[in-house]
């Protein structure tokens, strides 16, 4: 097959919809979504990207991220690893309904954790740190090196809370025993009465990390998982010595910051010489933004709750249609042009440059 016979790349700016081609259970409450364009299309993206997807809930349309689990070393298709949280609205959706066939509106691929490979510079250790559904990007990353970097040192240490719950555990044997120079240990909290765990038990702490990983000062660290475990094992990082330059973490959690408050600028008042009228036509709200303040920090500020997840201009879960007025806006790729031109902003960047009225 030459380069004519082959598809074009999946282009953000035109494409926009994907097809669900299989639902694979990873555990009792994970499972992994693979997806192909609706035209044939090849994905190039970097292994620890993530993608926003849309669906409609009761006439509502949600906005969510997941990081994809596939590699880009297999572009013509795209898979997402995702766990049942509860209450989670979109989750659940996925495990619900998404069946073989069906169409999901996505946007991406984009993000900045990522493992970048230089075929050019020397070759490099990495050290692979996760926890529960954590894995997805570190696995993107590990499947990456696996098919294109066959002799690469690398561990990867994985925690579960038992051994029911560790994900992609047979696929990760057969790629250590593809790829020898991977080393992949599991850590579980505890037992279940069902399946009694033989390795590593309890949490990543200094002296699993010292007898896991002697040289971990060589390695460049990836580490996904909740909040409380990435500032563990940065901790541990620093404790052991490593160049924290070479520490790289995801840098928001994709499955509580729906649901939590972004930071708001302590000094709101103080910055903001010019202020605008902000009317959000379905809650009613009116609020003052000023020049120098996103349009969601304000309306945080004012006590309003409204979707948002990296705050970053990355994710597109903010966007809204802007029904008068201007903004400035610097967004990270969460947003088509195609998009802005029909009206649609994200307000976690869109500082208004006169009145406002939003759709929202």
């Amino acid at each position: 097959m030459t380069d004519i016979d082959l598809p074009p790349f999946w282009d953000p700016e035109s494409d926009d919809v994907l097809v669900c081609r299989a639902v694979r259970r990873q555990t009792h409450d994970v499972a992994t979504f693979v997806l192909t364009a609706a035209q044939p299309r090849r994905f190039r993206y970097r292994p620890g990207q993530f993608m926003t997807f849309t669906v409609t809930i009761d006439g509502v349309e949600i906005h969510r991220c997941y990081t994809l689990s596939s590699s880009p070393s297999r572009p013509d298709s795209l898979a997402i690893t995702v766990k049942r949280v509860p209450g989670g609205p979109v989750s659940n959706w996925l495990h619900d309904h998404l069946r073989p066939g069906m169409e999901i509106a996505a946007l991406g691929p984009t993000g900045d954790f990522t493992l970048d490979l230089s075929h050019d510079a020397a070759p490099e250790k990495y050290l692979f740190l996760s926890a529960g559904s954590g894995i997805t990007p570190v696995m993107s990353m590990a499947r990456h090196l696996v098919d294109t970097r066959f002799d690469a040192d690398a561990v990867f240490l994985h925690s579960a809370r038992s051994p029911e719950d560790l994900i992609f555990a047979r696929e990760l044997a057969w790629m250590a025993e593809q790829a020898p120079s991977l080393r992949v240990r599991s850590i579980c909290e505890r037992d279940t009465p069902q399946n009694r765990w033989p390795g590593a038990m309890g949490r990543l702490d200094a002296a699993l990390l010292a007898r896991e990983v002697p040289d971990l000062r060589e390695r460049r660290l990836f580490v996904c998982g909740p909040d409380g475990y990435r500032a563990s094992a940065r901790a541990l990082a620093e404790q052991a010595g490593l160049d924290m330059a070479r520490f790289h973490e995801e840098s928001f959690d994709f499955g509580t910051l729906a649901t939590q408050d972004p930071e708001i600028p302590a000094k709101i008042e103080a910055l903001d010489a010019a202020r605008h009228k902000v009317s959000f036509t379905r809650s009613r709200r009116e609020i003052e933004c000023g020049t120098d303040t996103p349009v969601l920090a304000a309306a945080r500020a004012a006590g309003m709750r409204l979707p948002a997840s990296c705050a970053k201009g990355m994710c597109g879960t903010c966007k809204c249609r802007l029904v008068s007025g201007t903004v400035e806006m610097k967004h990270d790729g969460g947003i088509r042009q195609r998009e802005i031109d029909q009206g649609m902003i994200l307000i976690c960047c869109a500082r208004p440059t006169s009145d406002l009225v939003i759709e929202r």
